[in-house]
């Protein structure tokens, strides 16, 4: 899978897909990551990005014609129907783990990092295919939000968990999208708190149905 990233700090990204899995999925060429200086792409001599809103509200926004120019930029070739450009938005739809699902079958993701005040409307309207919201609070731009967006995807692309098999029985996954039960390691007992006997009982069947049991319905 091919991700690309338009921002405002790219520098942002290169610490947490340099360790760890992430770094694994690049090395193995599972994943291709390119993040973009959206000044590049400025309005002007400066390096300027974004302008005053019309209307008289107060802060800047990152210009449509800003955006427009780095879309253009990454699209040069024809754009392929297994693709799909997200803005980070908080009027955007909350991202999940059937999202994550469903984009980690595309070929290309194209992330617009919001910063400021946020981005011109016709860039929602006109130019991407969904406004994506990680949760009902405010950050200073769409980084954080892109990057957690690239760390879910990313680990469901065959070849990046050690286990692929591993991903099929996690929390969120699933039709009935329930969290997974309690997990228990050594040592068996610590501090007077102890593993739970049917983990205990070498029975499969006594096993499975505590399992089963302790699955929380997602609300």
């Amino acid at each position: 899978m091919k991700i690309d990233v338009i921002t405002l700090f790219p520098k942002m990204f290169e610490s947490p897909f340099a360790e760890a899995m992430m770094k694994r999925a690049i090395d193995k060429k599972i994943l291709e990551l390119n993040t973009h200086d959206m000044r590049q792409w400025a309005w002007n001599n400066y390096g300027a990005v974004d302008d005053k809103p019309f209307g008289g509200d107060i802060g800047m926004l990152i210009r449509v014609d800003v955006v427009d120019k780095a879309l253009r930029a990454l699209n040069s070739k024809p754009k392929t129907q297994n693709s799909k450009i997200i803005l980070t938005s908080a009027r955007g739809k909350k991202f999940d783990q059937a999202k994550a699902e469903e984009w980690s079958k595309l070929d290309n993701l194209i992330f617009i990092c919001g910063r400021y005040e946020g981005v011109d409307q016709r860039v929602a309207d006109y130019m991407v295919d969904e406004e994506i919201s990680i949760g009902d609070y405010v950050l200073t731009g769409g980084e954080l939000p892109s990057m957690i967006m690239i760390d879910a995807v990313t680990r469901l692309l065959p070849g990046v968990l050690g286990k692929d098999e591993s991903s099929k029985v996690e929390s969120f996954s699933g039709e009935k999208r329930h969290i997974e039960h309690p997990q228990y390691t050594r040592p068996q007992e610590y501090e007077g708190h102890k593993v739970p006997d049917e983990l205990l009982s070498g029975n499969p069947k006594t096993i499975a149905e505590w399992k089963s049991k302790q699955l929380l319905q997602i609300k």
